[in-house]
């Protein structure tokens, strides 16, 4: 994913309040407007906690 890609799942997760696991992100990206594309990305990032943009960005790579 470019990192154009990661900016653009950043800023449907503004205003999230960290620590959030992944329901709670992908519902929140969705309320934000998020496109198919990005949700489906956040769909296929692991369960867990995540404490930050950073957390999500890295798990977003992996996904």
């Amino acid at each position: 994913m470019a990192q154009a890609d990661f900016i653009r799942i950043q800023k449907y997760l503004s205003g999230i309040d960290y620590s959030a696991d992944k329901d709670r992100i992908c519902e929140h990206a969705q309320r934000n407007g998020a496109d198919e594309e990005a949700l489906e990305t956040l769909r296929w990032i692991p369960e867990g906690d995540y404490d930050g943009p950073d957390k999500v960005s890295k798990a977003v790579a992996g996904s």
